[in-house]
């Protein structure tokens, strides 16, 4: 097939591409001010000449994906992927990962993203999840904060609805975005306040949710990159996306922490997950549980995940020697660190009962301090 582009005949591309890689693409291609076809074309014409071995990609969850070739670049590039012995999505997802390795865009930073995750209720994850974001927006950030809990806690704390069941959703996007029919970023509601300028959004929980792992259990493509194949196509609208996880080790958490892993190219610290705890013994056994499940994923899919930090939650030394001797110890893990001890105070409570954000109900407040100091640790 042949497109009547400027500068001779193409032929028309079809293969698959993760969805992530598709996107990163997209960006750094309007970053850079040049059309997807040329990148793609300078990205083959860069791997047939590659002298090195080339890492490989991880191509889970890939979709389809067309573009134009110059003519004859087709052929002799999927002669090249028979010669070195990789399949032709692997080939493809290779040279378009070497373009945006060597056409870094001055300034341009891939979105972060921080899944505050663990598996024992109570803990703090929501109050820990939307003052991170807040802190976060405050200092100038695009921030999305998704609710991926299905109780809908964050939501509701923020004076939304959760999406009902059978309605367009995160799960929908997950589970079967083909049937989609609107834009998830469409789903995004800006959470007002003077202090965020329209920078915060929260994409907000869904009825469905409950019902995510069956789905996923079913699911035919791979399960552990469905909320990666979903939130994908937000990245580019947004620094900083921060997941409220569900008190979970089932499929959905490992979707949301294999979400969370460090990516090819990107820096130590940039993204990972960020874990809420208390100073007493069962939240020191739950930790161990979200660590054996953390393992077990880095092993199965070959990937690097980060613990960023620990957030001591709802803190009072007047609780005696449990509460200190249990932040003594949270102290001296050393690795995740410490980045914050939130004092249990009524300003959180009062924001929740009030359905707004902590940091506009409270802004001097000692928590919400200590959420913006989360914010810098992990800049």
């Amino acid at each position: 097939m042949s497109s009547p582009n400027p500068g001779g005949e193409r032929e028309k591309l079809v293969s698959k591409l993760p969805a992530q890689l598709r996107q990163a693409l997209k960006v750094r291609a309007a970053q850079l001010s040049t059309d997807v076809q040329d990148a793609v074309a300078d990205g083959i014409r860069a791997w047939q000449t590659a002298t090195k071995p080339l890492p490989s990609v991880d191509t889970s969850g890939a979709e389809s994906f067309g573009t134009w070739l110059p003519e004859g670049l087709y052929d002799s590039f999927k002669a090249d992927c028979g010669t070195r012995g990789v399949s032709y999505i692997q080939g493809l997802a290779q040279a378009i990962a070497l373009w945006i390795e060597e056409h870094p865009a001055e300034g341009a930073h891939p979105t972060r993203r921080f899944v505050v995750c663990n598996q024992k209720g109570g803990v703090g994850k929501t109050a820990v999840s939307a003052g991170l974001a807040q802190a976060l927006a405050e200092n100038g950030n695009r921030v999305l904060l998704v609710d991926y809990d299905p109780q809908g806690h964050l939501s509701h704390q923020l004076g939304l609805k959760a999406i009902p069941a059978g309605q367009e959703s995160l799960v929908t996007h997950m589970l079967n975005r083909e049937q989609a029919q609107q834009d998830l970023l469409d789903l995004a509601v800006t959470i007002e306040g003077e202090r965020f300028g329209d920078r915060l959004r929260i994409l907000p929980a869904a009825f469905d949710a409950f019902l995510l792992d069956s789905g996923l259990t079913v699911f035919r493509g791979p399960r552990h990159a469905a909320l990666e194949r979903a939130l994908a196509p937000l990245e580019e609208h947004f620094d900083v996306i921060v997941i409220d996880s569900p008190p979970s080790l089932g499929l959905a958490m490992d979707a949301g922490i294999y979400y969370g892993r460090r990516r090819d190219s990107e820096r130590q610290g940039s993204s990972g997950l960020v874990i809420p705890v208390e100073a007493e013994d069962t939240s020191a056994q739950a930790y161990g549980m979200l660590i054996n499940q953390v393992a077990s994923l880095i092993k199965d899919y070959d990937i690097e995940v980060e613990q960023l930090c620990l957030v001591v939650n709802k803190y009072d030394s007047r609780r005696g020697f449990i509460a200190t001797s249990s932040l003594a110890k949270w102290k001296a893990l050393g690795t995740p660190p410490v980045l914050a001890v939130i004092p249990d105070l009524k300003e959180q409570r009062e924001a929740v009962r009030l359905q707004r954000p902590l940091l506009s109900y409270a802004a001097d407040c000692e928590q919400a301090h200590s959420m913006r100091q989360i914010a810098r640790g992990l800049a």
